[in-house]
């Protein structure tokens, strides 16, 4: 058995090609909330390289449709190897999260990991015009 580096892994597939998908809202009509926090988030400084780590907290509540966790799970790791800000990164979540499943409301919320002794957080929040 030969161990091929250049080959791309099933993992590595998974999350180049993933994308957020969403089902049904099981109870349209009804506000509840959502609460997902996904610890392993990772990205790159755009200035340094140098990795960052950051929990990423998403509360929602759904309007007709909700995000499958899965697919939440390996779109949040295909920035492992982005150059992105801290800002950005937790606008382009929120933003992406928004255009799929077009929630009544939603905020992000990303922890990043201190490094050289900073600590920051940003919190982005969405909320629905009234139609």
């Amino acid at each position: 058995m030969t161990n091929n580096t250049t080959e791309i892994k099933y993992g590595e597939r998974e999350i180049a090609e993933g994308q957020l998908i969403t089902f049904p809202n099981p109870r349209v009509g009804r506000r509840y909330d959502i609460s997902i926090t996904l610890p392993e988030f990772t990205c790159k400084c755009p200035f340094s390289g140098y990795p960052d780590f950051a929990t990423i907290y998403i509360s929602y509540v759904p309007d007709e449709r909700v995000v499958e966790l899965k697919a939440l799970k390996l779109y949040i790791n295909s920035y492992r190897d982005r150059y992105i800000s801290h800002e950005e990164s937790a606008n382009q979540i929120l933003d992406d999260f928004v255009a799929a499943c077009d929630p009544l409301e939603a905020t992000v919320k990303a922890d990043f990991t201190p490094r050289g002794n900073v600590h920051t957080v940003v919190e982005v929040r969405h909320q629905k015009l009234a139609k």
